[in-house]
């Protein structure tokens, strides 16, 4: 792997790249003969899509708090142009269909990533955290099922960025 990526940074940043363009595929074809999604189907469809890619939900985690800063300059811009692309691709699939605003859109696309990035690594705990949460079952609720949790928090976020303009 050192032959093709200087770090293993650069290497889990190449697959967060390409998680943005997987979600954005998956997204688009999701959604090709949709039409007046409610906002609650916007809300479903951004859970589905985004639980659909476990490696990807991981890796947003990680590409804020290290691996965009960790990788040199030109590498840290072809990410953030790359990813920005998939992420105009997504808000335009979701505008597109459905009756949400663009920038309605884009607040339930920065919440559904700060969600993603938290919920996805405490419903998948760490081999120690399960065997804590199996001592302890007042603590369990903690490992939650991340896409139903996911999906009704966007659900009641696509809800109320829509309510009253």
């Amino acid at each position: 792997m050192r032959r093709y990526f200087d770090s293993k940074e650069e290497l889990l940043l190449e697959l967060a790249e390409r998680g943005w363009h997987e979600w954005s595929l998956l997204l688009t074809a999701r959604l090709a003969d949709a039409r007046d999604l409610t906002p609650e189907r916007t809300a479903d469809a951004v859970a589905g899509t985004l639980a659909a890619q476990p490696l990807f939900c991981d890796l947003l985690t990680h590409v804020p708090l290290s691996l965009e800063g960790d990788v040199d300059i030109e590498r840290a811009r072809r990410f953030k142009t790359n990813s920005f692309t998939s992420y105009n691709a997504i808000v335009d699939t979701l505008t597109g269909a459905g009756t949400m605003t663009g920038a309605q859109v884009q607040d339930l696309i920065t919440v559904a990533l700060g969600l993603t990035a938290n919920l996805w690594q405490i419903s998948h705990p760490t081999p120690t955290l399960a065997a804590l949460y199996a001592q302890n079952p007042r603590w369990e609720h903690v490992a939650l099922d991340f896409e139903p949790r996911l999906t009704r928090l966007l659900r009641a976020t696509a809800t109320g960025l829509t309510a009253g303009g």
